[in-house]
């Protein structure tokens, strides 16, 4: 492949470029000459474990970068096009990698075998050296007894699981313990209900509905149809492989205190408890709780958090979009164009562009592959930044199938379709999904040019809200078009309240209870003011609200995305009619005094010149009800109480009569 160092220098100012022909063979001296230079990239990942054993021989301590050119660029019909797209991924680099926090789990190999008939008991032989085994049959297939018990069998059906590798916990109906006289088939005794158990493994055999959501993503639970012989043995295979100790990255970081789920009790937002396919996500009292352990990494509940109380770590929010910021500096310094930004992943989009390349016609040179962990864990700021930093397109490679419920992204997706025509980007983010290298191809080349315009060079910093906030005011400021507000679908996580003011009572219940303090009240003052660009439209409020007056407003205001908070209503304070200190409001005491004259024992007749006591301050009250000598018990006679012999005695009379 021709490599247009030009191109390549200018995408890549600071560094310095070595080119060869033949790095890894004759000109591995020019590598080897660069062993302790600091910073070392090398543009090759096919000869990358040749290149980390030459330098590691030489004494170099800090590893090198491996980024992959000849795939995701070189190899193309346009590659005579391809420098700024190689700038561009070499540029990329300049941003530190992601640091990955493994989350440890324990297996001694105490598995749990689920089934019906005698294929359990032949699979228990083939692991029995190497698992300790336990097996629980549906009683539904008669079983021959084994010749020698040496491992507990038993009847049963699991009720329900929860766990993941080394910790599972099930709960078993219909348990029993075979009968020692067994004959022909083995024979149990009594059973009994609600009997638990626990297991590092569970081999699941029976062929019945998998005991967890996204099985085939729960770390311990291997599940296979009896009757595929091929997916029995890659089952067998991989359960005597699983003891020890084990790492897994830890996906996503989660911090309690942004969390907006719940306030008193009263659940707001349950986006990420309504997107997770493995069930690693639980309320847990105002927050909620992620299972490191079960989650799988699909990334889903950063997508939709609207707080940034759960944020993906491969890589932090920040994180990501720098280095999507440096990928498109460094090919509008090459002089590129147009540049379209695929998003795929590692599994499905990385194997479909490498057959693009290898077999096809590869990508555009305009194409600038970005991989991610999971594409469902991208949300809207990653689209927004992509466009805002000059993206003509922003596309998603997914699978024509997905394995897993994608919903996330499904909602990230149709967030754009709602934000970017009225920006006049309308058709500047779509999805692709296919499994064919020249599906993909054709799907590129059917995108449009557009007018190219200007790139912002804001810097993301922060956390997800913040990141968000920040790439959605770039966006629009580069944007063909510049709304003012932009209408939302539901469920959107940004927008304003509508609050009916007249029958605002500023109890400030809503103030209590929101999780983000975008309502706020006054201390000085009887007031209630919001702040937009906090608002997450949990929906705690409307709740929350006596009144009934607060409806929520998905939008995005890009007045008040920086505005200072607004005032949405204010009254004068009440000042006591006595000592003149400051109590509630004004309109408060007129609409107490209205609902209780002549409406109460307390302030009708002869004593409506008792209203005069709701104009008094806690302490003017007391003093002016004792100087009057009111007392509060003397209204009419109250309703007597009724006991349980009051009503044994009318159902006697009633008998009788």
């Amino acid at each position: 492949m021709p490599l247009d160092l030009t191109a390549i220098r200018a995408g890549n100012p600071d560094a310095e470029v070595i080119a060869g022909t033949r790095l890894c063979m004759s000109e591995v001296g020019r590598v080897e000459g660069k062993a302790k230079a600091p910073g070392l990239t090398i543009a090759c990942t096919y000869q990358a474990p040749l290149f980390t054993e030459t330098l590691a021989e030489l004494g170099r301590q800090e590893p090198a970068t491996y980024i992959n050119i000849r795939e995701m660029a070189g190899w193309s019909d346009q590659t005579d096009r391809t420098g700024p797209k190689m700038a561009a991924l070499l540029a990329a680099l300049a941003e530190s990698p992601a640091t990955q926090r493994p989350v440890t789990l324990q297996s001694d190999g105490v598995a749990l075998i689920i089934g019906s008939d005698e294929r359990c008991l032949e699979i228990a032989e083939r692991l029995k050296d190497a698992l300790d085994l336990t097996i629980l049959l549906d009683g539904c297939v008669p079983v021959a007894p084994p010749h020698a018990l040496e491992y507990p069998v038993f009847a049963g059906k699991v009720r329900n699981a929860t766990g993941v590798l080394g910790s599972f916990s099930l709960t078993i109906d219909g348990f029993a313990a075979p009968t020692p006289s067994s004959r022909g088939a083995l024979r149990f005794g009594p059973h009994r209900d609600g009997a638990t158990s626990e297991c590092h493994l569970i081999i699941d055999l029976s062929g019945n509905r998998a005991l967890f959501p996204a099985h085939d993503l729960r770390p311990g639970y291997f599940r296979a149809d009896p009757n595929d012989t091929i997916a029995v043995e890659a089952l067998i295979a991989k359960a005597r492989d699983s003891i020890g100790t084990f790492d897994k990255p830890r996906y996503v970081d989660f911090r309690a205190d942004l969390c907006a789920h719940s306030r008193s009790k009263i659940v707001g937002c349950t986006r990420c408890l309504d997107i997770c396919p493995t069930g690693a996500i639980s309320p847990n009292g105002d927050a909620v709780a992620i299972d490191a352990g079960i989650c799988a990494g699909c990334g889903g509940c950063s997508a939709v958090c609207p707080t940034g109380a759960a944020s993906y770590s491969l890589p932090a929010p920040d994180a990501g979009l720098r280095r999507l910021r440096s990928l498109l500096a460094g090919y509008h310094r090459a002089g590129g164009k147009q540049a379209i930004v695929l998003f795929h992943d590692s599994q499905h989009g990385l194997p479909l562009i490498e057959a693009l390349s290898r077999h096809g016609r590869g990508l555009p040179a305009h194409v600038l592959p970005v991989a991610v962990e999971e594409t469902t864990q991208l949300g809207i700021e990653w689209i927004a930044a992509a466009l805002a930093f000059g993206a003509a397109s922003v596309q998603v490679l997914t699978r024509s199938k997905p394995r897993h419920d994608d919903a996330a992204l499904v909602q990230t997706m149709a967030l754009a379709d709602a934000l970017l025509p009225p920006m006049g980007l309308g058709g500047a983010a779509g999805r692709i999904a296919c499994d064919d290298p020249d599906a993909l191809r054709a799907a590129l080349d059917a995108i449009l040019p557009v007018p190219e315009r200007p790139a912002s060079a804001v810097l993301p910093l922060g956390g997800k809200r913040e990141v968000q906030r920040r790439v959605l005011r770039e966006l629009a400021a580069v944007a063909p078009q510049k709304p003012e507000r932009i209408a939302l679908p539901q469920g959107a996580p940004m927008g304003g309240l509508i609050v009916a003011a007249d029958s605002c009572t500023l109890c400030h219940a809503c103030v209590s209870a929101c999780p983000t303090q975008a309502l706020t009240a006054n201390p000085d003052r009887p007031e209630l003011r919001f702040a937009e660009d906090l608002c997450v439209q949990c929906g705690i409020c409307v709740k929350t609200c006596p009144e009934k007056v607060i409806t929520l407003e998905p939008r995005l205001d890009l007045i008040a995305i920086d505005a200072p908070p607004i005032l949405l209503k204010q009254e004068d304070p009440h000042a006591c009619e006595s000592c003149g200190k400051l109590f509630g409001t004004k309109a408060t005491v007129a609409r107490i005094r209205e609902k209780l004259s002549g409406k109460h024992w307390m302030f009708s007749g002869a004593n409506a010149d008792r209203l005069a006591l709701i104009g008094l301050c806690d302490d003017c009250r007391v003093t002016a009800s004792l100087g009057a000598g009111i007392d509060p018990y003397a209204g009419p006679e109250r309703p007597r109480v009724r006991t349980s012999e009051d009503y044994f005695a009318e159902r006697e009379r009633d008998i009788k009569d």
